[in-house]
């Protein structure tokens, strides 16, 4: 089937789930489905949909549709110099360019080079009113109220079925090292804080519980007189270890215990959570295991001004996401009626509420 025959296809789905009133489960490369609450409703296989659109290396944009496989578009990105700069992991062989935009995960590169929002420049949709929208473009734009796109990252396909979407590039660094210590969480931490602060050429920094990692990018030079000041033991293969940090296949993350991911301060300190901790994103991102209450998880987290969000549990379908204060939850409510107003998409993927 052509793909404009599968737009239309996934268009003739969407209105017939109206006038049946059933609800329809999106999905597409199915890597991700760990995530989040379950779902009912009629597959949408949306992986079909797949193909670069445009891509104009010197214009720093890609635009594909929404079930092309993530691997490709990095691979052609990779031949011409360039990247996703928020590293996005994958879990999977199956991964596609919609499902990275409707999880929104980034990897290591995320404080040092912006997150998968940062990075939409336009979405084309399919909303619960089967009607077909595009948003934003090719080029960045500064725009009064909702940058619509963008909302569309992170709502796991609650507002609606992804078609296409444009998004920014950037060259990948000339060079690259990895260097590691042997310090204290505590020390950690603040040499995370002091360094990030300051002008080195730092694209990503975490601690495993036992040894810090930080990765210097830039040009050779840049990297070498880093390393000279800032110290720390080489690293052979550290492209390796940080896509295995993005990808979990780390020892931290290799059992069954339930997996908390936590948004936080950079300072946060460790002694507030609640189990063994893995830090990334110098010092923002906490993966913590732990078997504690969901409300335990939530309650400190907003304490410690930041968000929780079960990540792996099983647990069937539990708290996952951190409660939204009511002001937040009613502009969320009224978000998903404007774009869902029959609740089709995605039922209860984030909240049981809608």
């Amino acid at each position: 089937m052509q793909n404009q025959d599968l737009s239309e296809w996934l268009h003739g789905r969407v209105i017939k789930a109206l006038s049946d009133g059933l609800p329809l489960r999106i999905q597409g490369g199915g890597n991700k489905s760990f995530y989040g609450r379950h779902t009912t409703g009629d597959l949408l296989d949306i992986s079909g949909h797949n193909g670069v659109i445009s891509y104009e290396p010197s214009e720093l944009v890609v635009t594909a549709r929404a079930g092309t496989p993530l691997s490709s578009v990095e691979n052609m990105l990779a031949e011409n110099g360039q990247m996703l700069a928020f590293e996005p992991p994958h879990f999977g062989p199956n991964a596609t360019f919609g499902g990275m935009v409707a999880c929104g995960l980034s990897g290591s590169r995320r404080p040092f080079a912006g997150s998968v929002r940062d990075s939409v420049l336009g979405v084309k949709l399919i909303n619960g009113k089967a009607e077909i929208l595009s948003f934003g473009g090719q080029v960045m734009k500064n725009v009064a109220g909702f940058d619509l796109s963008r909302l569309m990252v992170g709502a796991m396909g609650t507002l609606g079925v992804l078609l296409e979407i444009s998004l920014k590039v950037l060259p990948k660094p000339e060079a690259e090292e990895t260097f590691c210590f042997e310090i204290t969480s505590d020390d950690a931490l603040t040499v995370m804080n002091s360094w990030s602060g300051q002008h080195w050429p730092l694209s990503a920094a975490c601690y495993d519980g036992e040894r810090f990692y930080i990765r210097l990018s830039g040009s050779e030079a840049a990297i070498v007189g880093s390393h000279k000041k800032l110290g720390g033991e080489w690293l052979p293969k550290g492209d390796e270890f940080w896509a295995s940090l993005r990808e979990q296949t780390l020892p931290f993350f290799q059992d069954t215990q339930t997996l908390w991911r936590l948004s936080l301060p950079p300072a946060a300190s460790l002694s507030a959570l609640f189990g063994p901790c893995f830090i990334d994103w110098s010092g923002a991102l906490r993966w913590v295991k732990t078997d504690f209450p969901a409300k335990n998880l939530f309650d400190r987290a907003r304490e410690l001004g930041g968000h929780a969000s079960l990540f792996r549990s099983t647990c069937a379908n539990g708290p996952i996401f951190q409660p939204l204060p009511e002001p937040l939850k009613s502009l969320h409510i009224s978000l998903k009626q404007a774009f869902d107003p029959k609740r089709i998409f995605n039922p209860g993927r984030m909240y049981p509420e809608w």
